[in-house]
């Protein structure tokens, strides 16, 4: 088999085929990158099309005690209650613009979600959200944070908030720090807090009245782990890649072929085998 694949039309085929499975290889770089950049404007359309939506009442797209749907990450609404006194925790280990802090998480008892209290008419209660008010950034050992607890207290009375909905996250290990979690888990979030609860949390983009300047208010959320794929250019470039292992394979194949052929050949003729040996020789 070696002898068949070192002649001179099998080096010349071998060549072209391995040119073949370049052109493929790049063409399928070419589409792994058309999906990056397809997938990217499609997640920026779908941004600046929520961003012009506009907020709506909290009610009319999630209800406490519901299941999140995944479309509604980023979208905008508004909120009005009052924070709950007492409530406020500081969620460790969240960077920004790499940079690293703490989210400020407050629970909002509210009072007006856009539908008048129907959304949760079949509840014990008011429900409770899940506040993320911003971030502020940690102090150089990177265990506290900069600003005095007594900045980050919430506005008092009835807050109308407006931001981006985002999804319960799984439940953290829990930090030994009181006051301190690692995770913004609806479900361990009601075991502190009440419920009923929400099963997302609100990330604040304009409150009134104020709150301080020395909280960062957040950009809007986006799916986590997104890698922002187009499908379709994904799947012609996975196309080209096999293709191009394909040209690869065939060379294998009509050296194996060959070599199968020959050995027939000799088995069937082997004087002429001979000869074709001593001639080669």
């Amino acid at each position: 088999m070696v002898s068949v694949a070192l002649r001179p039309r099998m080096i010349g085929l071998l060549l072209l085929f391995l040119l073949a499975a370049a052109v493929c290889a790049r063409l399928g770089v070419w589409q792994l990158d058309r999906a990056h950049e397809r997938g990217d404007l499609a997640d920026r359309q779908a941004a600046a099309e929520a961003q012009n939506q506009g907020p709506e009442g909290l009610g009319a797209l999630l209800e406490p005690q519901s299941t999140f749907p995944g479309d509604l990450v980023g979208r905008q609404a508004w909120v009005e209650g009052e924070y709950v006194p007492g409530t406020q925790m500081l969620v460790e280990g969240r960077a920004h613009d790499g940079e690293p802090g703490f989210l400020v998480l407050t629970a909002m008892r509210v009072s007006e979600d856009g539908t008048g209290g129907a959304s949760w008419a079949d509840l014990s209660g008011a429900p409770v959200l899940p506040v993320v008010r911003g971030w502020v950034p940690a102090t150089t050992d990177g265990t506290d944070p900069e600003v005095d607890a007594s900045v980050l207290a919430e506005p008092a009375g009835t807050v109308r908030l407006a931001g981006y909905l985002q999804a319960s996250e799984a439940l953290g290990q829990g930090s030994s720090v009181p006051g301190r979690t690692d995770s913004i888990s609806s479900a361990s979030l009601a075991n502190v807090w009440g419920g009923p609860i929400y099963s997302g949390y609100l990330v604040v983009s304009s409150s009134q009245p104020s709150q301080a300047d020395a909280i960062v208010l957040l950009d809007r959320p986006s799916i986590e782990g997104g890698d922002g794929l187009n499908l379709q250019n994904l799947f012609y470039a996975l196309q080209w890649w096999i293709f191009g292992g394909f040209a690869v394979l065939l060379w294998l194949r009509l050296v194996r072929d060959e070599t199968r052929g020959e050995e027939k050949s000799a088995d069937e003729d082997p004087f002429g085998a001979l000869a074709r040996a001593e001639s080669e020789a």
